[in-house]
C-alpha cells in the first residue's frame, strides 16, 4: 500500500519553517505497513495543487494532505480539492459546532469569517479537529484516499493519532510491521556493517536491517513483514540478540529511545546518580536530561562554568590549573569533573570542556578541541577530540561523545 504526502504553504518554500510534519507521518505510516513513495510540497496556488493531486493519485493509493486550511485567504485547500473532486461546498454542523465551541472557551466572539471554517466540498467526511478549528477531510474517491489535515504540527499529530490512523488500519487491509532497534553510540557505520556483516547476510528474504546514523550515533533497525505478528517477533527477537551480542560494547538499549533516556534508565535501574560540569557546551548535556520526565532520579544538578573564574569558585579548579595548562586541557577537565561529584555528591559526573568556535582556536589548541571526562568514585575516562565542523556541530558532537564515554564506563 503506497501513499504520498503533499505539504502546503508558501512558508514551506522560502524556508521560513522546517517541513517535519512529513517526517513525523512517514513514520507513523510505516509502522502501520503503508510505504510513503513521495513527498511533495507546492506553495499555497491552485493550479499547483491541483497538479500536485492529479500527480499523486497515478503513484500512489493514499495522498495525504497537510496545510493552506485557515480562516482567510490562506483558506485555499478545501476550494481546490472541492474543484478536483468537482463538487461543491457545504457548511458541517458539526464542524460548526467545534469552532463554536472553541470560541466559546476562550470567550471570543464568533465572527463570520470564523464560521467560514465549517465550510467544506460536499464529498468528504469531516474529522473533528479538537485542538483548532479547521476540520480535517476524509475523501474515499475512485478507490483512492485522500486525507487532508491543518499543517499546525501538534494539531495534525493529534488527528493522526487519534483518528486517521485507525481509520485507515479499518479500511484497509494492510500487512503486519514488526521494528525492533538496537540504538548503538561510538561507532561508525561502517564499523558496525562490517562486525556484523555475516548475520546480515544470513536474514531472510521477510526481514530487513537499515543503518541509521546520526552525529555519533547509529540504529540499527530490523523490519519484518508477513501475515503472522508472533512469528515476526519471535524472528526479529531472533537476529537483533545476534546483532546486540556482536556489538555489545556499543549497544546502548535495545529500544527507539534517545541516547540520553537510554543511559538514564539504565542509571536508574542501578540506583545511580549523575551530575554535569559543562563549559563550551552551555548547557546542553543537562537539558538533554532534563527533557526527560522522572530525570531527577538521576540527575542531580549540573555548572554551567564558562569562566575560569567559575570554573574556580564554583566547581573548585584550581588557579594554577588554569594559568600552566588552560582552560581547554586534560588537566582542568578532570578537575571539573572532580569538582562536580563533590559539589553534587553524585555517583558519576561529566565534564567538558572546549574550543566551539568559530573564533578562539590557537595553533595548538585549534577550534573543535574538546577535552572530556567521565568520572565516578572508583573509574575514569578522558579524551580529547578534535571535531570538525560548526558551533552546532561541535556542540552537540561533544553531548554526544560525552554520552558515549558514559556508557562504556557504565558497562564497567
Amino acid at each position: 500500500m503506497l501513499a504520498e504526502i503533499i505539504t502546503i504553504g508558501d512558508e514551506i518554500l522560502i524556508g521560513q519553517i522546517v517541513d517535519t510534519n512529513s517526517a513525523w507521518m512517514g513514520q507513523q505510516l510505516n509502522k502501520i505497513g503503508i510505504r510513503v513513495k513521495q513527498i511533495s510540497s507546492v506553495s499555497d496556488d491552485r493550479e499547483h495543487i491541483l497538479s500536485a493531486l492529479a500527480e499523486a493519485a497515478n503513484r500512489a493509493d493514499i495522498i495525504l494532505i497537510t496545510g493552506g486550511l485557515g480562516p482567510t485567504k490562506d483558506d485555499i485547500t478545501k476550494k481546490t480539492l472541492a474543484e478536483y473532486f468537482n463538487v461543491g461546498m457545504i457548511e458541517n454542523a458539526e464542524a460548526l459546532e467545534n469552532v463554536d465551541r472553541i470560541f466559546k472557551r476562550y470567550n471570543r466572539p464568533l465572527l463570520e469569517v470564523n464560521k467560514q471554517q465549517a465550510l467544506v466540498p460536499s464529498n468528504c467526511e469531516v474529522i473533528v479537529n479538537k485542538n483548532g478549528t479547521a476540520p480535517g477531510m476524509w475523501f474515499n474517491q475512485q478507490g483512492k484516499i485522500y486525507m487532508s489535515m491543518p499543517g499546525v504540527p501538534f494539531e495534525m499529530m493529534y488527528m493522526m493519532e487519534e483518528q486517521v490512523l485507525p481509520k485507515l488500519q479499518a479500511t484497509l487491509t494492510l500487512p503486519v510491521i514488526v521494528h525492533k532497534t538496537i540504538l548503538t553510540v561510538g561507532e561508525g557505520e561502517s564499523f558496525l556493517a562490517e562486525k556484523i556483516a555475516d548475520i546480515e547476510d544470513s536474514l531472510p528474504p521477510h526481514i530487513k536491517l537499515a543503518y541509521l546514523p546520526k552525529l555519533g550515533i547509529v540504529r540499527l533497525r530490523l523490519s519484518g513483514f508477513g501475515a503472522d505478528e508472533e512469528l515476526l517477533k519471535t524472528d526479529i527477537d531472533f537476529y537483533a540478540a545476534q546483532i546486540a551480542e556482536r556489538v555489545k560494547h556499543a549497544v546502548v538499549a535495545e529500544e527507539d529511545i534517545p541516547l540520553e533516556k537510554a543511559l538514564l534508565n539504565t542509571m536508574e535501574q542501578r540506583g545511580l546518580t549523575l551530575s554535569t560540569a559543562e563549559s563550551c557546551t552551555g548547557g546542553l548535556i543537562a537539558h538533554m536530561l532534563t527533557q526527560h520526565a522522572g530525570s531527577s532520579k538521576v540527575f542531580l544538578g549540573g555548572a554551567v562554568s564558562y569562566s575560569n573564574n567559575m570554573k574556580e569558585s564554583i566547581l573548585g579548579v584550581k588557579h594554577e590549573t588554569l594559568l600552566q595548562y588552560g582552560a581547554v586541557s586534560e588537566q582542568t577537565v578532570i578537575e571539573m569533573a572532580e569538582g562536580a561529584l563533590r559539589q553534587f555528591k553524585s555517583d558519576y559526573a561529566i565534564a567538558v570542556t572546549g574550543i566551539a568556535g568559530p573564533d578562539g582556536g590557537t595553533p595548538d589548541k585549534p577550534v573543535g578541541t574538546v577535552w572530556i571526562a567521565v568520572v565516578s568514585a572508583n573509574n575514569s575516562q578522558i579524551k580529547k577530540f578534535t571535531f570538525v565542523g560548526k558551533r552546532p556541530q561541535n556542540i552537540e558532537r561533544s553531548a554526544i561523545s560525552a554520552f558515549s564515554m558514559l556508557n562504556t564506563l557504565l558497562k564497567g
